[in-house]
């Protein structure tokens, strides 16, 4: 098998630009402001939580705080835990009293599927399974599973068939299966963000998985966000600035089953084909669900769908990088 199943960061927050040190829970001064930085792991992913507060005593109580919540909506979106609500969700078809974020981020999602005319679609896990299987097995033949069997996961892909009542979510065909990576990283950075903002923080930068912004760094300029060379994602390749709002990057080599990365996590609802019209596609918008959302749809589309994708979003914009590393940046 491919050491191809982790899941690389495509974000890295600037720290010599921002005066910060990326370092577990310590206290940092970022010209004068006491800065602390808490750097852990949320669904898989790195996370950090940057908080400017002159108690450091407090800001261990927010992150703390932070965490709690973190925990919660793990227990709630975690395709590895068991007991988490996806994963009795996808093991039974159905679910009873359903926790109140998971059906609102289904109902997000779906909204999402219908704007990026079925870009975006989290019952593409029998695609996943379908691939991680095929190239998790001795002797997986390199040209990927047999279309017959991706036509048979790909007919069980709809999010149409997804059933999100208050009191009951169910799939409408045996076999359907949930992922919700491509948004919930977003989601839990938001509720994070939202969660400090009522806590009466004013400077703060969210990573969960995906990057949230809350103000301004407390010198008063923007924070600065480090972007990952696609090609090599342990080099930064650009900078960005970002403040009152978020930012999310996919990449297929986030993920790949396969050694020379033709099959990535990146599936097309419509074919059940791995994608790979990008390198990368970053996306920057008000709120991070939004952002982590749209950056998994714009990455499974030609470019001809973009400007429309776009356009029924305002206020977001896109970076692409083509697979031969030229750059694309919409609105223009």
């Amino acid at each position: 098998m491919a050491a191809a199943f982790t899941r690389r960061r495509v974000l890295a927050i600037g720290a010599a630009a921002a005066g910060l040190s990326l370092l577990p829970h310590r206290l940092l001064r970022a010209e004068g402001v006491p800065v602390r930085v808490w750097r852990g792991v949320a669904l898989g992913a790195d996370a950090s939580l940057t908080i400017a507060h002159p108690d450091p005593a407090e800001a261990d109580r927010l992150i703390a705080l932070s965490l709690e919540e973190v925990s919660r909506l793990e227990r709630v979106f975690s395709l590895y835990r068991a007991d988490s609500a996806l994963c009795r969700l996808n093991r039974d078809g159905r679910l009873e009293a359903p926790p109140t974020d998971l059906v609102r981020l289904l109902a997000q999602a779906a909204a999402f599927g219908r704007n990026t005319g079925g870009a975006f679609d989290p019952t593409v896990q029998p695609l996943w399974q379908l691939y991680a299987g095929h190239f998790t097995r001795p002797g997986a033949d390199p040209a990927g599973p047999p279309a017959g069997a991706v036509r048979a996961a790909r007919a069980l892909v709809d999010v149409r068939a997804l059933r999100v009542e208050p009191d009951r979510i169910a799939f409408g065909a045996k076999g359907m299966a949930v992922t919700l990576n491509g948004i919930a990283q977003g989601y839990i950075t938001d509720r994070v963000t939202e969660r400090l903002k009522a806590e009466g923080m004013e400077h703060v930068l969210v990573d969960m998985g995906e990057l949230r912004a809350l103000g301004h760094h407390p010198s008063g300029r923007p924070w600065t966000v480090g972007l990952a060379d696609p090609a090599d994602p342990d080099r930064t390749i650009t900078t960005l600035e970002l403040a009152d709002g978020a930012l999310a990057t996919t990449g297929g080599y986030g993920t790949r089953f396969d050694a020379a990365g033709r099959f990535t996590h990146l599936f097309d609802p419509a074919s059940g084909a791995c994608a790979a019209h990008w390198q990368a596609v970053t996306v920057q918008a008000p709120d991070a669900t939004t952002a982590d959302a749209l950056s998994t749809a714009l990455s499974v589309v030609p470019e001809d769908r973009v400007p429309a994708i776009l356009a029924a979003h305002p206020g977001v914009t896109a970076r692409f990088t083509h697979p031969d590393g030229r750059i694309l940046r919409l609105p223009a």
